[in-house]
């Protein structure tokens, strides 16, 4: 069966999805009991969303001819002998005045007939009400043959629905959930096989490696730790008083303090790389034990500031106070560490 758009400003369209069956005739009778006879009326009103009956009426009353449509057999006649383009052209106008929403043009609507006996046209697309003409003659065959309303499905059906929809989706998040935990599982075997095989290796201390890893932790002013679970949310750790913790988290904190001045340390070395003299090595000899016994007060002043528990900047400021090399004074603090 041949097809067509459903709207005659939609007939060129290729990519429209609202169609219709074309319109078949056929001329029957003689004389004054000739008739024509709609073919496939039926299928082009179930395309129309409408009564079979509203098309048939709506021929008689614009032609001015008595009208029959049969629920039984479906059929539909009109009186008198009457071209196929001159009633495709009348059903153009029947979708234009009772299928076409008159705001977006979209033929999914529906006939709704209001408290006051008006006849309404509801967009399923756009939501707009289009209000029709009552002066039509085919409005009161409306009033008296309303469409059948949709059956509206019991509360409880709905709500079982409901909740069939909440425990698919709660069991598809599961799913979800367990195919991302073990493809993070195989991810981490496979780096550290990647790790094994390169050779490399990580000397671990007494605190794990996530705590180290600034990606899994959030540091608060109060001292507490936030790693990010793999579903998003945020549990709370108390951070580990321990003696040995406190030892490891000083060490850290020592060793921003340190590189620094062991930079320097490496470039003074640089300069006093120059070829020395005789008067030189007799002057190392004469200042050696003047070094040895300034290294041990150097130890001796920073195991005193050591104990006091004092801030890594409070540190790095005591160390650059002290007299001697750099040199010396890096050795003396990794001594009293």
């Amino acid at each position: 069966m041949a097809l067509q758009n459903i709207g005659a400003s939609n007939r060129d369209d290729a990519f429209y999805r609202y169609k219709m069956p074309k319109m078949i005739t056929k001329i029957e009778g003689r004389g004054n009991g000739i008739k024509t006879n709609i073919v496939n009326n039926v299928e082009i009103a179930k395309a129309l969303a409408r009564p079979a009956s509203y098309t048939t009426k709506y021929f008689g009353c614009e032609l001015g001819a008595q009208s029959k449509f049969d629920e039984k057999t479906g059929t539909s006649l009109v009186n008198g002998a009457h071209e196929t383009t001159k009633l495709a052209g009348l059903l153009e106008n029947f979708i234009k005045k009772y299928v076409q929403c008159y705001g977006c043009g979209n033929p999914e609507t529906e006939v709704v007939i209001t408290k006051t006996q008006m006849i309404t046209l509801k967009c399923a697309a756009c939501g707009f009400l289009s209000d029709v003409d009552m002066r039509d003659k085919l409005t009161a065959f409306i009033l008296k043959n309303p469409p059948e309303q949709k059956k509206l499905k019991d509360k409880k059906a709905l709500r079982k629905a409901a909740k069939e929809r909440m425990k698919e989706g709660e069991v598809a998040d599961e799913e979800q959930k367990k195919l991302k935990k073990e493809e993070k599982k195989k991810g981490s075997s496979a780096s550290s096989k990647d790790v094994a095989k390169g050779g490399l290796t990580k000397k671990k201390g007494n605190v794990s490696d996530e705590d180290h890893s600034p990606a899994h932790r959030k540091a608060d002013e109060d001292g507490l730790v936030f790693a990010d679970n793999e579903d998003g949310d945020d549990i709370q750790w108390q951070t580990d008083t321990s003696l040995e913790a406190a030892k490891q988290r000083i060490q850290e904190q020592l060793s921003a303090v340190t590189a620094d001045m062991v930079m320097l340390s490496t470039s003074e070395e640089k300069q006093m790389s120059v070829k020395k003299s005789p008067e030189h090595e007799n002057n190392g000899r004469e200042n050696g034990t003047k070094s040895a016994q300034t290294c041990k007060s150097l130890l001796d002043e920073i195991n005193g500031f050591l104990k006091r528990g004092s801030s890594p900047s409070q540190l790095k400021s005591f160390l650059g106070s002290r007299s001697g090399t750099q040199q010396k004074v890096i050795d003396a603090l990794f001594a009293a560490l």
